[in-house]
């Protein structure tokens, strides 16, 4: 096998949803009453929904852009390469980097909805739900169905609603889920509250997976004096306390059937959280009661959670004490962390060398089957591998080159090592110069 002949599907990636996205989604009943794109006065792209203005760009759609421009910018969609909120130049974009599949998280709503939890009009923001499920599954995924694995969202302060959007979604051939890691941030029940077995029922009973993706890495920072190199470096092993808090919830054993997927965790420290979690077992079962039926957290763990990664090279290794069965790749376009173009290239370095029957595992029969997606039935393996993908791009003249003249640069004043507040007091002063 050689690098051309992998067929890679990215089971984490995101887009910025563009301003049209309600516009053939907006029930006649809220007319003027759901989220708009509005322009500030300082040109940034916001999105107003009730009173509030979200922005939602930074460090999330960065792709094309020099290394050294990257900071906390851009703020409009014309600071942004057009793959990030166009499913056109999306494709574009898969192909220049041999990536068949991908499953696309949101932006402005929240990357599980929280930013709609705040709404004061449940039943306005529950509409907003069930249209962006529809623009997403029925335009951006049914623009290209054998290129985007869908994923939708539900109105997490309902359960018995998101039950029922589970259902209505999986009718349109939607099998993940976005769910907040921790929900009790935003003030809603644990993961450990029987307030959400509504839809762990729905997901169980009807094979959809539900990715905990990271949307707050905050202890991943000790300190506003921390380098922001050591909160990106800390915010993947965030999802460690995720794994484990998951792994000990009574989720996994009251519901056979369930699957999460731990989304841009990375996978290098899941060997060690399950040999810690077993050794927990082992030294303080005896007295913290925990009953997993005669197996090992690890065991559990392995039944129910699926991982993924864009490099590492220490979870390659460890491969089979993960669960080659477990492990996905991810692209994450158009964030700061994408290989963009050149994936396939980094990812050949640590697949190359293993059996081709794991290379396949992990570049994309894992992910059809755990999304219950299959590209093959629209489109020749032959015409999905990288270096057919690549050779379209060329044939189209998709432009690779560096965004030119976008602006953007990193928020340290001194230039000196940016730092956590350097970081808030760009974000303080960018918002400060809108209200202005």
């Amino acid at each position: 096998m050689k690098m051309e002949d992998m067929i890679l599907v990215s089971v984490d990636d995101h887009f910025v949803e563009p301003p049209t996205i309600f516009d053939n989604h907006t029930p006649a009943k809220f007319k003027g009453r759901f989220p708009q794109m509005i322009k500030t006065e300082e040109g940034a792209d916001a999105w107003k929904i009730e009173d509030r203005i979200i922005r939602s760009f930074g460090l999330n759609a960065v792709v094309g852009r020099r290394p050294e421009e990257l900071g906390m910018e851009p703020t409009a969609l014309d600071q942004l390469r057009k793959g990030c909120y166009d499913v056109h130049a999306r494709v574009d974009d898969m192909d220049v980097n041999g990536i068949l599949g991908s499953l696309n998280f949101p932006s402005f709503v929240g990357m599980a909805g929280q930013n709609l939890e705040q709404m004061a009009d449940k039943e306005l923001a529950t509409a907003i739900v069930r249209a962006w499920n529809d623009w997403h599954i029925d335009e951006w995924c049914g623009a290209y169905p054998e290129r985007f694995i869908p994923c939708c969202i539900v109105p997490t302060w309902n359960p018995f609603e998101a039950a029922e959007e589970i259902r209505r979604c999986v009718a349109k051939g939607c099998h993940a889920v976005s769910f907040p890691p921790n929900p009790t941030l935003t003030g809603l029940p644990s993961l450990h509250s029987e307030y959400w077995h509504p839809l762990w029922k729905a997901c169980a009973e009807n094979n959809v997976v539900i990715c905990l993706h990271i949307s707050d890495a905050s202890a991943a920072a000790p300190s506003e004096d921390t380098p922001i190199d050591a909160y990106i470096t800390n915010m993947q092993v965030s999802l460690y306390v995720t794994a484990s808090d998951l792994t000990y919830s009574h989720i996994l054993r009251q519901f056979p059937d369930i699957r999460f997927a731990l989304s841009e965790g990375s996978i290098g420290w899941v060997p060690h959280c399950m040999e810690r979690m077993d050794m927990v077992r082992q030294q303080h079962g005896a007295w913290t009661r925990q009953d997993f039926g005669g197996k090992l957290p690890s065991e559990v763990f392995k039944e129910h959670v699926y991982t993924c990664f864009i490099s590492d090279r220490t979870g390659i290794k460890l491969r089979h004490d993960i669960g080659i069965d477990n492990i996905t790749y991810e692209s994450d376009y158009p964030h700061a962390d994408c290989l963009w173009p050149h994936a396939p290239e980094q990812l050949w370095k640590e697949l190359g060398m293993i059996p081709e029957e794991e290379i396949n595992k992990i570049t994309h029969l894992n992910a059809m089957r755990q999304y219950s997606w299959n590209p093959f039935d629209k489109i020749k393996r032959e015409d999905a591998t990288v270096g057919a993908l690549r050779a379209r791009a060329k044939a189209k003249g998709v432009d690779v080159s560096y965004m030119a003249g976008k602006g953007g640069e990193p928020p340290s004043v001194d230039l000196g090592p940016v730092r956590m507040k350097d970081v808030r007091e760009q974000l303080a002063f960018s918002r400060k110069k809108e209200a202005v």
